[in-house]
């Protein structure tokens, strides 16, 4: 189907799901590394979070996009010699693309001056102590922070304590010159060179320019997102402010891009080439809040009148929808929002409440939101779903999990 110029809302939300990966058929298999792989292609980039209340963020987008997969996946392809994504900032703390790297060498170029405070500092101040933190990786790895701060050697100087050495870490990792080789079961980096943990490929590439990069994760970007205006562009990697305008103009000079409007939106938006324009969107699923399909909680209300702020941090009494609460994707809109919260010791996946977003159907959403809540369920190892405690949907979506 060709796209047009002009788009209504539900052709951007369309061609959107579309790009995002919503609309491939799930596997009729158990999804391997061919799947992921296919996921991580389109997206370029899943953002990690340590909130582990339902499960680790970095293990949802997979999830939505693919239903239940071995939990071990996600770890297949992001370690080892030959590995799909490697860890670094990206939109956030991220597992990118592993062929991306070479186009974010000019972040860690930047680090002595854009890497946070702590880690600016110790390079500025304790040189030595960087040095000696890259030497033992170099010399020991693949290590833990508590690893190094267990050998930092004291008689060196009563500064070099362990939270100096993580900082070092850090640094380096910013730098680029220690990569993540995994993570443990405590969720912790082990840090090794990025020569003995990163596809030889990807390491013998030469750097490419500033510019280059920056066009290259702009397309990345676009392709991901299907149609997107100029802050989205620019957002999806944290680029600088001003370098997506000049790769947009060399992307539309290419071909790769086009200007289109978008029903309501005041900014110019762009249509990535290989973007398509289903007729309909059949995802039921739910979405993690660190999903890149609502990373920017500004497209995200343009384009689903979804307004949706994560309340981790917000005090209890002042929460509206609850602690942490996943979009429901039913269809092509987010017609539903629900709180969860997996309860392991007792086997049951808790649903503090559930709320309907206006112009969802209320009994059609329950029904499909309970399945889709089974299934969560199940892939979690959860025996049970609990009846929801509170919210405008709750007295459906109990009657749908009876």
């Amino acid at each position: 189907m060709s796209i047009p110029d002009s788009l209504s809302l539900a052709q951007a939300r369309r061609i959107t799901l579309a790009a995002q990966g919503f609309t491939d058929p799930r596997p009729a298999v158990v999804p391997d590394a061919r799947h992921a792989r296919r996921v991580i292609r389109r997206l370029g980039q899943i953002q990690i979070d340590s909130v582990n209340i339902l499960a680790r963020a970095h293990f949802l987008p997979l999830y939505s996009r693919l239903g239940p997969y071995p939990h071990e996946l996600l770890g297949k392809v992001s370690t080892g010699k030959k590995r799909d994504l490697f860890e670094y900032w990206g939109h956030e703390a991220s597992l990118i693309d592993v062929r991306l790297q070479p186009h974010l060498r000019w972040r860690m170029a930047e680090a002595h001056t854009k890497a946070w405070g702590g880690m600016r500092r110790i390079a500025e101040e304790k040189p030595e102590l960087v040095a000696w933190v890259l030497a033992e990786v170099a010399a020991k790895g693949p290590l833990t922070s508590r690893e190094i701060e267990h050998d930092v050697p004291k008689a060196r100087g009563s500064w070099w304590n362990w939270s100096e050495a993580k900082r070092a870490l850090e640094y380096l990792f910013w730098a680029g010159e220690v990569t993540s080789s995994h993570r443990n079961g405590q969720f912790e980096r082990v840090y090794d060179l990025p020569s003995r943990s990163l596809p030889s490929t990807v390491v013998d590439t030469p750097d490419p320019s500033v510019e280059e990069s920056y066009k290259a994760l702009v397309e990345v970007a676009a392709r991901a997102l299907g149609v997107a205006a100029e802050p989205e562009l620019r957002d999806y990697f944290r680029l600088p402010a001003g370098a997506a305008l000049p790769a947009i103009e060399e992307l539309v000079a290419e071909g790769v891009l086009r200007p289109v409007t978008v029903e309501g939106w005041k900014k110019p938006a762009w249509l990535h080439a290989e973007a398509k324009l289903p007729r309909w969107v059949k995802a039921s699923t739910l979405v993690s809040p660190f999903d890149p399909l609502v990373w920017e909680r500004g497209r995200t209300e343009r384009l689903f009148a979804f307004r949706y702020r994560l309340e981790i941090y917000t005090p209890a009494e002042k929460r509206v929808h609850g602690y942490y609460v996943l979009p429901f994707l039913h269809g092509d809109r987010l017609a539903a929002r629900v709180d969860l919260k997996a309860d392991r010791a007792a086997g049951v996946l808790r649903v503090p409440a559930a709320w309907l977003e206006p112009g969802s159907d209320a009994e059609e959403t329950a029904t499909a939101l309970a399945a889709e809540l089974h299934r969560m369920a199940s892939w979690l190892g959860l025996p049970e779903v609990a009846f929801p405690d509170r919210g405008d949907l709750a007295a459906e979506l109990t009657k749908a999990l009876i």
